[in-house]
């Protein structure tokens, strides 16, 4: 089972909006150099919705590719329709990857039933550990907990990404946890109240920017050194709030950017940091140590 820091990465670009593959190579390297626990590669937040399947399918193969074994990967393979859902998912065990991350259905505001049986086709169609994706605010479609419990019997159902943030939710969803099956947070902010009531980690844009204090975050937090682990959230929860002063991945791209890791590039119809916002970042990326 996974657990730890798990880095929803970016996607780099070049200026003309092509894979920039040589900088997606260092990324990861940089990544398991600051002891990142494992990476998602075209996540939401590496600009999935914006990818064509072919550019899907390669980067997850570049990230499997440099990450040679040394940490899990995890691809990101959801749609709003289920047959593609199952596409880019038979793509990324073909690519190796170690397990899938689906976002719920976004815009089609499925019925529960309608999101069980879309898993489910899914985890029965394409043998490979797989973790579900909730992130109402994103996809207006909120799959509830009796439903995850529902898709928690599936086997190779194994987890849930969770980010309504909401501590009430973490706790019904933690009750539903056993060695098979994990509740993740995707919501940094609050990863350290889900911990405590029996989390096992986090799918992280922070981490693309702190990947070593993550790291180092959740595993004191993991091994019951909660003052050691709040020490540093404080310090990072700049970087938690304002990297979504706009439209997650616009501000996380822009610090990364700012890091000398990856081109400022893109892609429409997302647009750069405006620059209103470009101290706002910067200075969490100075309370967190990182710039």
């Amino acid at each position: 089972m996974f657990q730890g820091s798990m880095v929803a990465l970016v996607t780099p670009m070049n200026e003309d909006d092509s894979i920039d593959e040589t900088s997606l190579r260092h990324l990861v390297d940089y990544h398991i150099d600051n002891q990142t626990d494992g990476i998602v590669a075209v996540g939401t937040t590496g600009e999935s919705a914006t990818l064509n399947h072919n550019e899907h399918c390669e980067v997850v193969r570049i990230v499997v590719e440099q990450v040679a074994g040394r940490v899990p990967v995890i691809a990101g393979t959801g749609s709003n329709s289920t047959a593609e859902a199952i596409d880019y998912t038979r793509c990324a065990v073909k690519a190796g990857a170690d397990a899938c991350l689906l976002v719920t259905p976004y815009y089609n505001k499925p019925t529960q039933e309608g999101l069980y049986q879309h898993y489910k086709k899914v985890a029965e169609t394409v043998p490979v550990p797989q973790l579900l994706y909730n992130v109402p605010g994103r996809t207006a479609c909120d799959m509830l907990p009796a439903t995850v419990k529902r898709l928690a019997e599936i086997d190779n159902i194994i987890g849930i990404k969770e980010a309504v943030g909401d501590v009430t939710r973490m706790r019904e969803l933690v009750a539903y946890a056993s060695d098979q099956f994990a509740i993740y947070s995707g919501d940094d902010a609050t990863v350290l109240e889900l911990i405590r009531h029996g989390g096992k980690g986090a799918i992280s844009v922070t981490a693309n920017v702190a990947p070593r204090a993550m790291h180092d975050m959740l595993k004191m937090a993991l091994a019951g050194d909660s003052q050691g682990a709040e020490k540093i959230n404080q310090r990072l929860m700049g970087l938690h709030k304002n990297l979504f002063v706009e439209a997650n991945p616009i501000p996380v791209k822009w610090a990364v950017h700012t890091l000398g890791l990856i081109s400022p590039a893109i892609r429409l119809p997302l647009t750069p940091l405006s620059e209103k916002y470009h101290d706002v970042v910067k200075q969490a990326m100075q309370q967190a140590q990182v710039l």
